[in-house]
């Protein structure tokens, strides 16, 4: 079909949250806020990648994410474990990701599901449903479609550029991927990562928004959105829903810098600022860099309140006065 159009009709209340929304990235993105601000934008990347794959039913803890992308040893589910080093490389690309190019799509599709699925980068050869849980919502198109139908949809993106605002084709493109299910599996996990890339081409700032960990909270809503949207035989309704679910998490993150700017001492600001990312540090280094001349003035006033923060980590967190102890800022 050459002018495919995704049936959706604008209402008053999309165009107040895409107002609302614009306003508050207005008010993050003035005093460069999560940019200044590292440990912020990689907390938020572990959540994002941690909530889309609990969505998919991956048992793993946040904490265990966490130490998954920090490169340490986590004792689970191999499959489970090798999602997360997946999520984790291909959210990484979203910077480099084309949203309009269906190579780059089977490219990221590749990098999510590598090593986990059978068809990873390649659209889908069998049927396929969509499920809330054990209840499928709708059964796809099927897979002799899905090349035209990923083709309608990705030449409309590229001519709705600058036509559509990106907070509603994001969301149109996002529904719409979810009822052709291109894929085997990983399309959950897709849909959620291609709409955080449509957003990062109209403002970077959302590469660090953790937008799945608002869906995740609220992920029968998400659910009863893409089938209310089936029925109407539009998008509306999951447009709305998605528009929703960015504007509470916009004031989630602009809560999160404010208790991180009234937390973080002069201190805890000084010794970060002498540290750099990824590099261990040993209590006399960091000493010697701040001159210091206690260990109990380090630990009491700098060290402690980091970690307890989560700008800082131990090394060996389960033996934190071993004379190997280094602490890591992140």
């Amino acid at each position: 079909m050459q002018n495919y159009i995704p049936p959706y009709t604008i209402s008053n209340k999309m165009l107040e949250l895409v107002s609302e929304i614009s306003e508050k990235i207005g008010k993050i993105n003035s005093h460069r806020e999560l940019e200044s601000r590292p440990h912020l934008r990689r907390n938020n990347r572990i959540q994002s990648i941690h909530s889309s794959l609990k969505i998919e039913a991956n048992s793993l803890s946040l904490s265990e994410v966490r130490d998954v992308i920090n490169g340490h040893l986590v004792l689970g589910d191999q499959k489970e474990i090798q999602e997360v080093k997946n999520a984790y490389k291909a959210y990484e690309h979203i910077p480099d990701i084309n949203p309009f190019s269906i190579t780059d799509l089977k490219k990221i599709h590749g990098i999510m599901t590598y090593r986990t699925v059978n068809e990873s980068g390649v659209f889908r050869k069998g049927d396929e449903g969509v499920f809330s849980g054990d209840t499928c919502i709708f059964v796809a198109p099927p897979p002799q479609m899905v090349d035209s139908l990923m083709n309608d949809l990705f030449t409309w993106m590229k001519k709705s550029e600058g036509v559509v605002h990106p907070l509603i084709s994001a969301a149109v493109f996002h529904y719409e991927f979810v009822f052709i299910h291109p894929f085997a599996d990983g399309n959950g996990r897709m849909a959620r990562l291609w709409h955080t890339a449509i957003l990062y081409r109209w403002r970077n700032i959302f590469e660090y928004i953790p937008l799945e960990s608002q869906i995740e909270k609220y992920q029968t809503e998400y659910y009863d959105a893409i089938a209310q949207s089936h029925v109407n035989g539009n998008s509306d309704s999951f447009i709305e829903f998605m528009l929703e679910m960015i504007w509470q998490i916009l004031d989630e993150v602009i809560t999160q810098i404010r208790k991180s700017d009234s937390e973080t001492s002069e201190y805890v600001k000084h010794m970060l600022d002498v540290m750099e990312y990824d590099i261990p540090y040993t209590s006399n280094a960091i000493m010697e860099a701040l001159g210091l001349r206690s260990k109990e003035t380090l630990r009491k006033n700098y060290i402690n309140p980091a970690i307890e923060l989560g700008v800082i980590r131990m090394t060996i967190p389960d033996k934190p006065n071993s004379k190997n102890q280094r602490y890591v800022k992140q």
